[in-house]
C-alpha cells in the first residue's frame, strides 16, 4: 500500500510527490520549519496527508525543546504550530490536526504534566491521527463501494488515494473499496492541470494497484459524458463548509456542472475531519493561490510568453446542489447536508472521546 510519509520516532520522512512518477524519493524531515516548507512545496498534498505532516512536524517541535522550561516550551509550540498552519491554507486538515495537539498539550499541561510527558503525548497522539485516517480511508471504501455498480466507469479528478492520506485514500478508496468487493472497474483519471496529481500521481497509483486506468485531458470530460462512457464520478475534498460546499482541485466544479448536464452521479469521499462545521457555506472558504511559473511551465521549460499575467488558484468550491452524496468513514450524508454533516461529525467525536 502507498503512504506519502514514514514517521522514525525522531524524523518524519516525505516520499517526494514531485517528482513522481519517474522517481521515488524519500526526503528526511527534521525540524518543523522543514515540514512546513515541504507542505508548501507540494512534496507532500492532500489534505488528510498535510494534517497527518503538520501532526508530526509539531510532535518535531516538541521534541527540540524538552529541556526547556515550561514557560520556553509552549511558546515554541505555539510559534511552530503557527508557521505549519501558514504552509497552505485551504485544507482544513492542517489546522485540525494542529489544534488536535494544541488542545492535548494544554490540557496535559494544566494537569501537572511536564515537557517529556507532554512530547511523548504528541507523538503517540500523531500516530493515532495516522492510524485513524488509515481506518477512517478503508472505511470509505465500505461505505462507497455500494456507489460503484460492477463493470462501471467512474472518473475521477485530481488525486484523492493513498497519496493524499495515509494509506488507501478517499476518492480511490471508494474505487479500491469496489475493487476489493470483486467489482469489475474502469476509471478515468483527469490529468489534472496545472500540476498535473491526476497524471503523476492517480495514474500511477491505481496501475500499481492493477485497477484499468486510461488517462484523459481535464478538457475530455464532457465529451466522454455526452458518449455516455461515463457512469459516476468519485472526487475528493479539502475542505467541506458545514452546508456541503465542498472545495477540491481546481477543475472539481466544471466536472460538477457537466455530471449535472448528463444526469451522472456526483460523489465525495472525505473524511468527518475535512468538515469544517465553522464555515458556513462555500464562499467563507479560503482558496490558495499558488505560483504563476505552475501554469506557465511545464517540466521545468517555459510554455507562455513572458510578461503574460497568470490566474493560479489551487482549489474551487462545487455547491453543495451539485453533490450527490459525501462519502465518510462515519456513513453517507445526504442533502439536506446541514444536519447530515453534523450527526457524522459529532459521531466522529463521540468516538475519539473528545
Amino acid at each position: 500500500m502507498l503512504t506519502p510519509v514514514e514517521w522514525t520516532g525522531t524524523q518524519l520522512r516525505m516520499l517526494d510527490q514531485r517528482v513522481l512518477p519517474g522517481e521515488e524519493t524519500w526526503l528526511p524531515l527534521n525540524t518543523p520549519e522543514e515540514v512546513a516548507d515541504a507542505i508548501r512545496d507540494m512534496v507532500v498534498r492532500g489534505a488528510p496527508a498535510i494534517g497527518i505532516s503538520a501532526a508530526f512536524g509539531l510532535t518535531l517541535a516538541a521534541q527540540q525543546v524538552t529541556g526547556e522550561s515550561v514557560e520556553a516550551f509552549d511558546a515554541h509550540l505555539r510559534a511552530k504550530s503557527k508557521i505549519l498552519n501558514d504552509s497552505r491554507p485551504t485544507a482544513v486538515n492542517l489546522g485540525w490536526a494542529l489544534e488536535r495537539l494544541q488542545a492535548l498539550a494544554t490540557r496535559l499541561r494544566a494537569a501537572g504534566q511536564d515537557n517529556v510527558g507532554i512530547t511523548q503525548a504528541l507523538e503517540k497522539e500523531s500516530r493515532r491521527i495516522y492510524e485513524e485516517d488509515l481506518a477512517a480511508c478503508k472505511a470509505m471504501g465500505r461505505c462507497g463501494s455500494p456507489f460503484v455498480p460492477d463493470g462501471s466507469t467512474v472518473l475521477t479528478h485530481s488525486n484523492a488515494g493513498g497519496l493524499a492520506t495515509a494509506g488507501y485514500g478517499t476518492a480511490l478508496g471508494v474505487i479500491r473499496g469496489a475493487h476489493d468487493d470483486g467489482k469489475k472497474v474502469r476509471v478515468l483519471a483527469d490529468e489534472t492541470r496545472p500540476f498535473l496529481q491526476g497524471a503523476r500521481l492517480t495514474a500511477y497509483e491505481l496501475m500499481h494497484d492493477g485497477i484499468d486506468t486510461v488517462l484523459i485531458t481535464d478538457n475530455m470530460a464532457g465529451s466522454l459524458m455526452q458518449r455516455g462512457e461515463i457512469d459516476l464520478v468519485v472526487v475528493g475534498s479539502d475542505r467541506i463548509a458545514a452546508n456541503g460546499d465542498v472545495a477540491n482541485k481546481i477543475g472539481t466544479y466544471s466536472v460538477a456542472v457537466l455530471a449535472r448536464a448528463h444526469k451522472i452521479p456526483f460523489y465525495v469521499a472525505a473524511p468527518t475531519s475535512t468538515v469544517d462545521l465553522n464555515c458556513p457555506d462555500g464562499s467563507q472558504i479560503p482558496i490558495e493561490q499558488r505560483d504563476p511559473a505552475e501554469v506557465t511551465s511545464m517540466g521545468g521549460k517555459r510554455i507562455a510568453p513572458e510578461g503574460v499575467g497568470v490566474l493560479n488558484p489551487a482549489f474551487d468550491v462545487t455547491p453543495a446542489d451539485l453533490v450527490d452524496a459525501i462519502v465518510t468513514e462515519q456513513g453517507v450524508a445526504r442533502a439536506p447536508y446541514g444536519p447530515a454533516l453534523a450527526k457524522l461529525v459529532a459521531q466522529a467525536v463521540a468516538e475519539r472521546g473528545e
